[in-house]
């Protein structure tokens, strides 16, 4: 047993209301530079739906993620290294930029400029890329309110695949329609895909937390991970030359700051915390020949915390004491593994995702309530579930690789503590028998309540920090992939480029001083001796204020206002030497 530790995310539905504030403020700080106009590491799909990039869900087309053999083994959907090599310059397995969606902005300049007259101006739509005019028809979090609409839902790759089986499983009448947002991030795989597609052994994934990131310096532009990527979260930038994707936020958290679109969510449905997995047995157990058995299987790799030799085998690995102290809290292992409430996203392609979603309920209360029944009553609630308006089967498709039986388990079990809580809420006898019906105890109902419901934000956000005294060692540890056979086993030099070698160390001292800004009552001022600047939202333009220490000569006291023209560099004894 070769214990690793990844970091993990999970995501209420039942929570999310589609505001995509997580989406802009995710754009805001990681995507909002020229040749990104188009990218989103973070987007608010609404399902049903086509998603972003159109029908990404549909491998037939994209080719992503892995498939098994007869002989029982993984292989690349795309293909092998020789195939890889055969179109090396020409990948067509590529979403254009029709699939994604053309950006654009505002012809602001109208609005401002515009003579006085009788008509009000309007700034029309302007693409980013051709500059002229455009109608806009849509965008990466555009379908909202349209999800069981007869122009959107029938194209939804699942939609497709339910109706092959049966026509009457899902249908787009108004008092069938049903819709609810689904919020999507890179996975962070255990099995990545993306990393055994790069040729030039750029993308790979880290040892200590488990974050796939793209090394810049050694990425050549190929885009076979975008074609690898079946969740299509791997972008290319046209103006650099170089994928980016999602890097789960890294800088913050390796100082126990949460993600910046977990910080912001309104509506508080995400969670982070760690993992603590068997390495030896990922492959194993995403070649299991069932695709029903992938999400079972994926569960079996996650170690409990609290075992004893799984504690003394994490420490022969390495792993800090507060690391393990931060699995043994973890609210995503809790969600994921004790309650299983949470489910792995398409796990039918086999790259063992580790973004987990609790599926909504809330439909089934609303519509028992507006029929006239008591919405929380569990009797009525565990009947109503098969006949959810959003079909178990859809959801089925989406967390469970097509088998139902998981996502009727965890809607049951949210249901039994809907029903049990509100004895307890109104300080009636508890009925245990609730909780007995779905395998829990009435505590630990209670338990999950308070975590999904009213959980605060060092419960919600259990984060292993890492230190500055490390920082030269942050960036690249190692591949958790490079083994025999593995995905990430790309090394040395060859045809497509080098490996991933040594890149200059990522400071963190930044986000050291933005928690301490985020936590503290007082402002930091530029002016201070020592103070950090924040330089998350700068554009690369300009001197923002306080970068540089202001210059004083020596009639200036040490409080007066510097010549904001002056050198902004100090004095130093060697300069006033000088002649």
């Amino acid at each position: 047993m070769r214990v690793m530790a990844q970091l993990g995310m999970v995501m209420n539905l039942d929570k999310c209301i589609g505001c995509h504030t997580c989406s802009v403020t995710c754009k805001q700080a990681w995507t909002n530079r020229s040749g990104v106009e188009y990218v989103w590491f973070n987007n608010v799909e609404t399902r049903p739906g086509q998603g972003y990039p159109r029908r990404y869900s549909d491998q037939e087309t994209w080719k992503g993620g892995w498939v098994r053999t007869a002989r029982g083994r993984l292989r690349l959907r795309a293909g092998g290294r020789f195939k890889k090599l055969l179109s090396i310059f020409a990948n067509p397995v590529l979403p254009n930029i029709r699939d994604y969606y053309e950006p654009w902005t505002y012809d602001y300049e109208t609005l401002t400029d515009a003579p006085l007259g009788d008509d009000f101006p309007v700034a029309q739509p302007k693409s980013l890329i051709s500059g002229q005019p455009m109608a806009v028809e849509w965008s990466a979090n555009w379908d909202d309110d349209l999800g069981g609409a007869p122009e959107h839902g029938p194209r939804d790759p699942i939609v497709e695949r339910i109706r092959t089986e049966s026509e009457d499983k899902v249908r787009f009448e108004y008092e069938r329609a049903f819709m609810f947002f689904l919020p999507r991030i890179c996975e962070h795989c255990l099995n990545p895909s993306c990393v055994a597609s790069c040729p030039s052994g750029a993308m790979y994934k880290r040892a200590e937390d488990g974050i796939v990131l793209v090394d810049q310096d050694q990425c050549r532009g190929w885009r076979m991970c975008v074609t690898g990527c079946p969740y299509k979260k791997v972008y290319f930038n046209h103006r650099t030359g170089k994928a980016e994707k999602c890097t789960f936020c890294y800088p913050r958290v390796e100082v126990g700051l949460p993600t910046v679109c977990s910080e912001t969510c309104v509506g508080r449905l995400r969670y982070i915390g760690l993992f603590l997995y068997d390495a030896d047995r990922v492959t194993e157990a995403a070649s299991v020949e069932n695709e029903h058995d992938l999400y079972p299987a994926q569960l079996e790799l996650l170690l409990d915390p609290h075992d004893p030799q799984v504690i003394a085998a994490a420490r022969r690995s390495g792993i800090a004491e507060d690391w393990i102290s931060a699995a043994q809290h973890s609210p995503v292992y809790k969600l994921a593994k004790q309650y299983r409430v949470a489910l792995p996203l398409h796990p039918e392609f086999r790259t063992m995702p580790m973004v987990w979603y609790i599926p909504p309920l809330s439909p089934v209360v609303d519509r028992l309530t507006e029929t006239g029944h008591d919405g929380e009553d569990a009797g009525n609630l565990f009947g109503a579930i098969d006949a959810l308006r959003i079909p178990i089967e859809y959801l089925a498709e989406l967390f469970t690789a097509g088998d139902p039986e998981p996502v009727r388990t965890v809607l049951q079990k949210l249901a039994a503590m809907r029903s049990y809580m509100r004895d307890v809420t109104l300080e009636r006898p508890r009925d245990e028998s609730i909780a007995t019906a779905v395998g829990m105890t009435g505590g630990e109902i209670v338990e999950m309540y308070r975590l999904l419901a009213i959980a605060k934000y060092e419960q919600r956000y259990v984060i292993p920090t890492a230190y500055s005294g490390e920082a030269r060692e942050l960036e690249e540890l190692g591949c958790s992939l490079d083994v025999d056979g593995g995905p990430g086993m790309v090394a040395g030099s060859g045809p497509f480029g080098e490996a991933s070698g040594r890149p200059l160390p990522v400071s963190v001292e930044t986000f050291h001083a933005l928690r301490h800004r985020q936590t503290s009552e007082e402002l930091a001022d530029p002016g201070e001796p020592g103070a950090r600047i924040n330089l998350l939202n700068w554009d690369g333009k300009g001197r923002p204020a306080g970068l540089f220490p202001p210059r004083r000569t020596a009639s200036e006291p040490e409080s007066g206002t510097a010549d904001p023209t002056a050198d902004p560099r100090p004095d130093t004894p060697m300069a006033k030497d000088r002649p």
